[in-house]
């Protein structure tokens, strides 16, 4: 009960510390762009139109609302992350999974895919019942950020928000955006273990001294590179959340009304958009650099 105590209080403490760059994040998903790009150079020293980074768009929020603005939406995105990791412990403690043993190269294919798979598994029921018990808070923490774009008050706290969502759309109000956050959470998944779980098993030898951190590394930065595939899920089920609820960040000319999530990527897609909002530091406007007088 304390280390689960724990993971909850440093889940809330991560929560809060990120929140000021998922709240920018966010509205570069929405593609609310207050600020005019500038002019700088690429690597080959050609002129381009850059976007406001990430420390420009949020000192432009704190001009606009203060400081305390950079926490718009956090109360629910709080509760969303406790109920995430409090989830996950119980259905760890509701469906143990064995002590797996450790994947070598020496099992054979049949073997090693088996511990993989199973493992995996688990992570993925987890992960999946999580998602659906916090995915109705999560939609109230992007709705109270966007409203920053209208400048609404439509959205002012959690328990107004709930009774306002299940009036105007029902339960499934509560669910919008959970599908493609799901698949995206199922396919980063599998493709992290299973690519992980190659390299480790077929390129790191156990004989190397370093072989463990080397595994634990290799995790991790597979996870850097599937996450970056899977953005796109991630985006679309974001847009999902707040298309269409009355606030203006989800109305033309920001995106139409969505009638799916396949809707929503489909013109994602055809607007080359799938990828909007994934880099916050160097966000380069969609205008060739050439354009642009060179001196």
């Amino acid at each position: 009960e304390g280390a689960e105590g724990l993971f909850v209080l440093l889940g809330a403490g991560l929560a809060a510390a990120s929140h000021p760059l998922l709240y920018v994040k966010l509205l570069v998903q929405v593609g609310h762009e207050p600020l005019p790009p500038t002019i700088g150079r690429n690597v080959l020293g050609r002129k381009v139109l850059y976007l406001p980074g990430f420390f420009t768009y949020a000192r432009h929020i704190v001009e606009v609302d203060g400081k305390r603005g950079l926490f718009r939406g956090l109360t629910p995105r709080l509760i969303s992350s406790t109920l995430s990791t409090i989830t996950r412990g119980s259905v760890k403690k509701a469906f143990p999974l064995e002590d797996m043993e450790h994947v070598s190269n020496k099992d054979d294919v049949k073997t090693s895919l088996r511990k993989v798979v199973k493992e995996t598994s688990h992570e993925m029921m987890m992960q999946c019942v999580s998602r659906v018990v916090s995915h109705p808070l999560h939609v109230i923490s992007m709705r109270c950020m966007v409203q920053f774009v209208g400048r609404e008050v439509k959205y002012s706290g959690v328990f107004s928000a709930i009774g306002r969502i299940f009036k105007e759309e029902g339960i499934l109000g509560f669910f919008v955006g959970l599908v493609p956050h799901i698949l995206g959470d199922v396919i980063f998944l599998w493709c992290c273990n299973l690519l992980a779980h190659f390299i480790n098993t077929y390129a790191v030898d156990d004989n190397f001294s370093q072989a463990s951190v080397i595994r634990s590394y290799t995790k991790f930065v597979m996870g850097i590179a599937v996450s970056m595939l899977t953005y796109p899920f991630l985006l679309v089920g974001d847009l999902m959340a707040v298309n269409n609820c009355g606030l203006r960040a989800g109305l033309p000319p920001y995106a139409p009304a969505f009638a799916s999530w396949i809707h929503c990527w489909r013109y994602l897609s055809a607007q080359g958009q799938l990828f909007r909002g994934s880099s916050l530091l160097f966000r380069r406007a969609p205008i060739p650099a050439a354009s642009f007088p060179i001196d």
